[in-house]
C-alpha cells in the first residue's frame, strides 16, 4: 500500500477539496443506489439458503436414528422369538410345577418384550415418515429459493456490470483526493458523512441556510465562511459548510419586489374642510 503524502493546502484549498471529495462519494452513492435492496436481497437468500441446508441435513440425521432405532427393534423382536420358541420347549420337559410356572413367566415377559418393540417400530415408522415428508418439503425450498437466488444474481451482475467501470474510475478519483486532506481533517469528514442521513459531509449554503438541515445561519457566520479563514461547520446538524462560489456552485439571487404604495383617496368632504382650514 502506497504511503500517504499529505499535501499541504490551506483553509479554502482544503474545503475546495473535500467539496470535490463529497462529489465524488455522492456519485459512487448514485452508482449503488442503483442496485438497490440486492445485495441484502442476494445475503438474504445465501443465508437462508445455508439455514435450509443446515435444516435438511438435521432431518436427515433424526431420520437416519429413527431407521437404526427400528432396525434393533426388529433385531430384538427376533431374538424375543426365539427365546419364547426356546421356554416352549422346556416346557414339555419340566418335572415339576415350579419349573413350568418360571418358563411361563419367561414366555410372557418375552412376549411383552415383542408388543412393546413392535409398538416402538409402528412409533418409529409413523416418525419416519414425517420426517421424510419434512426432508422432501425442505429439498423443494431449497430448489425454489436457489433459482430466485440465481434470478438475484444475475440481476445484480448485470447493474454491476453496467456501473463498474465508471465506480472504479470514481474511487480512483476519490483515493487521489483523500491523499491531498490531512488525516485529522479526513477522519472528522467521515464520520460526519458516516452519520449523516444523505451522505453529505460538506455542504454549500443555501439562501442563507445550511444546506444539509436547512437551518438558518447567523449573518456573521455566513461572513465567517466567506472570508475562508477556518473550517466551519453547522451547530445544528455538524456538517462542514462551505461558501457557494468557493464550491463552484452558481446560486440564483433572489431580488425582494418592494411592496405598492396604496394610494390613499382623501374624501370629498375632508379635501373642502381643508380648503376652508
Amino acid at each position: 500500500m502506497a504511503k500517504k503524502e499529505v499535501v499541504e493546502l490551506n483553509v479554502e484549498g482544503k474545503l475546495q477539496v473535500l467539496y470535490q471529495l463529497q462529489t465524488t462519494l455522492s456519485a459512487i452513492d448514485e452508482k449503488r443506489a442503483l442496485r438497490g435492496e440486492l445485495p441484502m436481497e442476494v445475503s438474504d437468500l445465501e443465508d437462508e439458503l445455508e439455514g435450509l441446508s443446515t435444516r435438511m441435513e438435521k432431518i436427515q440425521n433424526e431420520v437416519n436414528e429413527f431407521e437404526a432405532a427400528i432396525k434393533q427393534k426388529t433385531l430384538d423382536i427376533e431374538k424375543a422369538a426365539g427365546m419364547m420358541e426356546r421356554y416352549k420347549a422346556q416346557l414339555e420337559q419340566v418335572n415339576n410345577n415350579r419349573e413350568y410356572d418360571a418358563l411361563t413367566k419367561e414366555i410372557e415377559f418375552q412376549d411383552l418384550e415383542i408388543q412393546l418393540c413392535q409398538k416402538k417400530i409402528n412409533e418409529g415408522t409413523l416418525k419416519v415418515a414425517e420426517r421424510k415428508r419434512d426432508l422432501e418439503a425442505t429439498r423443494a425450498l431449497i430448489e425454489e429459493r436457489k433459482v430466485d437466488l440465481d434470478e438475484k444474481k444475475e440481476e445484480l451482475d448485470e447493474i454491476m456490470q453496467e456501473t463498474r467501470d465508471e465506480e472504479d474510475k470514481l474511487r480512483e478519483k476519490a483515493r487521489e483526493l483523500e491523499l491531498k486532506i490531512d488525516e485529522r481533517l479526513l477522519t472528522s469528514f467521515k464520520r460526519i458523512r458516516r452519520n449523516a442521513r444523505n451522505g453529505l459531509g460538506i455542504v454549500y449554503v443555501q439562501r442563507d441556510a445550511c444546506g444539509g438541515c436547512f437551518n438558518k445561519i447567523p449573518p456573521q457566520r455566513q461572513l465567517d465562511i466567506k472570508m475562508h479563514k477556518k473550517i466551519i461547520v453547522c451547530e445544528y446538524c455538524g456538517r462542514i459548510l462551505i461558501d457557494p462560489e468557493l464550491a463552484g456552485v452558481k446560486t440564483e439571487t433572489v431580488v425582494e419586489e418592494k411592496p405598492k404604495r396604496k394610494r390613499v383617496v382623501r374624501k370629498k368632504k375632508d379635501a373642502e374642510d381643508a380648503a376652508e382650514a
